[in-house]
């Protein structure tokens, strides 16, 4: 997993924000009213000094949606709760798992792989709360 820090200070980026939901099916003429800019730094990241971003790697939070490659944006300064996606290191390995605090373990999103049981012998360090992904859709750079 590649770890990349979000840079202070956020630059403004205003972008339009589509005031009807994107049909996934056949368009509507009726759709193309635009909303009042929509700026992603302050959609996504409400702490710049505890959040950076992260690259996924491998499929096991697939269930999820999270893709190889995919792009995480986490927050250091969140409390983990049951049920979230973190950032852990596991014995100083950085993985992308559900949060289980009732059964004490880090679950995957993919039944391929077991899950990670947080015993005495392990250590464990949540690095961060996972609040949003990134997936890039075009296959060709231009």
């Amino acid at each position: 997993m590649k770890i990349i820090p979000v840079r202070e200070p956020l630059s403004r980026l205003p972008l339009h924000l589509f005031t009807h939901r994107v049909r996934a099916g056949f368009p509507s003429p009726a759709d193309d009213y635009i909303e009042q800019p929509l700026d992603l730094n302050e959609h996504l990241i409400r702490h710049p000094a505890a959040t950076y971003y992260a690259r996924a790697q491998g499929d096991s939070m697939l269930q999820l949606g999270i893709y190889d490659g995919d792009l995480l944006v986490v927050d250091r300064s969140l409390e983990a709760h049951h049920g979230d996606v973190v950032i852990a290191a596991v014995n100083g390995e950085l993985t992308c798992k559900v949060l289980d605090t009732r059964l004490g373990r880090l679950l995957s999103g993919n039944n391929d792989f077991p899950p990670i049981p947080c015993t005495g012998d392990t250590e464990l360090v949540v690095e961060g709360v996972v609040i949003a992904s990134i997936r890039y859709h075009r296959v060709c750079a231009g």
